[in-house]
């Protein structure tokens, strides 16, 4: 089976182009193509993604990122599609339906088997855009369309890279370099942890698809809260790497000197029985910290990105470890843009090693962390191949939930 999958939730454009065979026992992605762009530069005026720019974006790449991805694979075919004038209309932007419709008219169907797209959650405008442009494509090649949970497509993500299962071939049969990708075994019940800009919550999984929700965050999510930080310590969009930045040279700093970080932040909901987060009063204990201080050094803004980090990472770890008891899970996931902070990683690590060494933990390659379509592609063939394709009608669904 081949999938072409299409990821546009949110500032990133991707495409990416997977073969794997149908069985669920051993389950192996060859990536064929994978083409990604990012709009992160774009929105960094903004201090953050500014949905129409999002959208503009998504209409400008689409066609440029597929064309790459076929090409990538060596699947981009000469000919004519069989355009559906309805699916083109649907498109409102007259230039991305041009563009498409233009792609159409001069490739003819390659030998994709099903089409997978992000219908939720993000930025609706983003969402639509690659529905459409999927269905567009869909009609066009007669192949199924399949909508995909962004954050289904982390949970898969975290399951698809470990030290024994991923491996970089150097190049296939024509000479092209190709990624591949074994979807680990899973001992159920699975935990997942999904934290992210836009979500900070934990999941449970008994089978695949059905799931229960653990915790959430009640505010603002961690992802939110670094970049927020960030702000506040005048660092660039997206703020959740150099807020990391700063502390790492903090903590080697200190780790040479007596005494530690002077500034400490508390632990929001510590105390709290529920596996529920919250981090917006953590950002405003920094704000309060800063309105304090008459001058900030650039050591003073390491020592508050040390603290910031310290005091999420440890809410992070006490919750976690409270719905694996709770739950007695043997599968901990932990995916999304903030499963590559090296410091969470460290500290979730030494967490299961040292009180649940019988849980199996998973972080995603740091490749996939990010928003990706081979995290959708792979979530996609799971579903398909397992009998739990949805069948509702495609539409974005911007505050869509798992379950």
């Amino acid at each position: 089976m081949r999938i072409l999958a299409i990821e546009t939730s949110c500032d990133e454009t991707a495409v990416a182009i997977l073969e794997t065979e149908r069985n669920l026992e051993i389950v192996t992605f060859k990536i064929l193509g994978d083409s990604l762009y990012s709009q992160a530069e774009l929105h960094a005026p903004y201090g953050g993604v500014f949905p129409a720019l999002a959208k503009r974006e998504h209409q400008l790449n689409l066609v440029p990122r597929t064309v790459d991805a076929l090409t990538q694979s060596g699947m981009l075919k000469t000919g004519k599609s069989d355009i559906d004038e309805d699916a083109l209309q649907k498109m409102r932007d007259e230039g991305f339906r041009n563009d498409t419709k233009k792609f159409l008219e001069e490739h003819a169907k390659p030998a994709i088997d099903m089409i997978a797209v992000t219908y939720g959650p993000g930025l609706e405008p983003a969402l639509w855009t690659g529905i459409t442009f999927a269905e567009a494509l869909g009609k066009a090649w007669g192949i199924p369309v399949l909508g995909i949970d962004h954050m289904e497509g982390h949970i898969v993500s975290a399951l698809l890279r470990s030290a024994e299962t991923a491996k970089l071939r150097e190049q296939d049969a024509e000479g092209r370099r190709q990624k591949i990708y074994n979807l680990h075994p899973i001992n159920f019940p699975l935990l997942a942890l999904l934290i992210s800009g836009g979500h900070t919550e934990l999941v449970l999984m008994k089978e695949w698809f059905a799931y229960e929700h653990v915790g959430q965050t009640r505010d603002d999510a961690i992802g939110e809260a670094f970049d927020k930080v960030a702000r506040l310590l005048e660092l660039s969009y997206p703020g959740g790497p150099k807020i990391a930045e700063l502390a790492k040279k903090a903590r080697v700093r200190l780790s040479a000197q007596a005494g530690g970080n002077p500034i400490i932040f508390p632990r929001p909901m510590a105390e709290d029985t529920t596996c529920d987060f919250s981090f917006s009063g953590l950002k405003t204990a920094v704000l309060y910290k800063l309105k304090s201080m008459e001058k900030i050094s650039e050591e003073d803004k390491e020592h508050i990105a040390e603290a910031f980090e310290n005091a999420a990472r440890d809410v992070i770890v006490l919750k976690t470890k409270r719905a694996l008891k709770e739950t007695e899970a043997k599968t901990l996931v932990i995916g999304g843009g903030v499963s590559a902070n090296e410091e969470i990683r460290r500290a979730m690590t030494a967490m299961i090693e040292r009180d649940f060494p019988a849980v199996s933990l998973h972080f995603p390659d740091k490749t996939l962390t990010g928003d990706n379509a081979i995290m959708i592609g792979a979530a996609a063939y799971v579903r398909s191949v397992s009998g739990h394709a949805p069948q509702a009608a495609l539409a974005a669904r911007g505050n869509l939930r798992l379950g």
